[in-house]
């Protein structure tokens, strides 16, 4: 399988662009998941890699239940969230999940950390602040930092474009760079 080139260093694998038209479902059941997942894993050309980063749904079902499987000697996971109850209680899971597993937690992510304002520059907490770091601390997990919202991302991404290579000066990249240097830290034994 050939993986699709998003730029010199990045190139992707994904359901979503398996099919005839960007709308039409993918309505799988889980033995077909993990036969794709396989597929993913061990039969695309990805050439010489420095890292493999998987993206999997919220939860502990077949999907990251089959990457673990696949991929035994993982340098770890990486939890993204919302400051959220109900998105806490699944992180709650995915701890455990990966726990259970053996898996090394690499830390965990707030997602969408309030919204600084584009008039004003006043932040505004959209959800619970403080709610994800403390939950890291109680698992005794590495927090690995928070991202704030930004409309910006969504709008260069519906054009194509990089958001990391246009807003250097913007508070996301630094937050999103910040994050990116905890978790290199962990994969090269710093």
């Amino acid at each position: 399988i050939t993986p699709f080139k998003i730029n010199e260093n990045l190139k992707a694998v994904s359901i979503g662009l398996i099919g005839n038209k960007a709308d039409t479902p993918i309505v799988w059941r889980g033995p077909l998941k993990a036969a794709a997942i396989k597929q993913f894993i061990q039969e695309v050309d990805w050439g010489q890699l420095d890292y493999l980063l998987i993206d999997s749904p919220p939860g502990t079902g077949d999907e990251p239940l089959s990457v673990c499987q696949l991929i035994p000697d993982m340098d770890g996971s990486i939890i993204v969230a919302t400051a959220q109850e109900v998105v806490l209680m699944d992180v709650r899971k995915s701890i455990i999940f990966s726990q259970q597993l053996k898996i090394k937690i690499m830390g965990i992510i707030e997602n969408m950390s309030g919204l600084v304002c584009p008039y004003c520059g006043h932040k505004i907490d959209i959800f619970a602040s403080g709610k994800v770091e403390e939950l890291a601390k109680e698992f005794g997990v590495p927090f690995l930092g928070k991202i704030p919202f930004s409309p910006r991302i969504a709008a260069l991404a519906d054009k194509g474009e990089s958001f990391m290579a246009k807003q250097k000066e913007d508070d996301v990249y630094k937050a999103l760079n910040g994050i990116l240097d905890n978790i290199l830290k962990q994969v090269k034994g710093d």
